[in-house]
């Protein structure tokens, strides 16, 4: 995953967190908005949810950040 959309993942997810508790889950359409005027992009971040890590529709974005965190390194 491209280093913008990595970062603009963790933002989501912090301001999620946030706002409603580390218990909050996330899809990868939150880093998104609400049309597809990126699909290359969109579907990188599906190809990374889905086909790399598999995970369900809706995670804990606490995991979601665990995830990338460890990628990083």
């Amino acid at each position: 995953m491209r280093s913008s959309l990595r970062e603009k993942v963790v933002k989501v997810c912090q301001n999620k967190i946030e706002k409603k508790g580390e218990g909050v889950g996330v899809s990868f359409y939150a880093f998104f908005a609400n049309k597809n005027d990126d699909p290359d992009l969109l579907m990188e971040a599906a190809t990374w949810w889905i086909q790399t890590h598999k995970l369900d529709h809706f995670e804990k974005a606490v995991k979601i950040i665990q995830i990338i965190e460890s990628e990083r390194h």
